[in-house]
């Protein structure tokens, strides 16, 4: 991805909220259900591929396609290292 000013501060912005209130409110202005709903599921995508489970069971507990979840697999194995970041400090709290 291509690094510029008005990434930076849209990621800023979300490094700037404190409270999942606050995240719930900044997210409901900034993105539709739709693609709030999308994003939840590739979490959860990367959190039962972490944790071995096969693109079958994955498809019928999440209902997304094997292309979403190999897309999701692809970052987990050869992308910049965000799912695994992420599921890390979601273990930790």
């Amino acid at each position: 991805m291509k690094h510029s000013q008005e990434l930076d501060r849209l990621f800023q912005s979300f490094l700037n909220l404190q409270t999942l209130e606050e995240c719930y409110a900044y997210f409901e202005d900034l993105c539709t259900i739709k693609e709030l709903s999308d994003m939840a599921q590739r979490l959860q995508v990367a959190t039962l591929l972490s944790q071995g489970m096969s693109y079958q069971k994955i498809t019928e507990q999440v209902d997304v396609s094997t292309a979403t979840i190999g897309r999701v697999s692809r970052c987990l194995n050869y992308g910049p290292g965000g799912y695994r970041t992420t599921l890390d400090k979601l273990e930790d709290k």
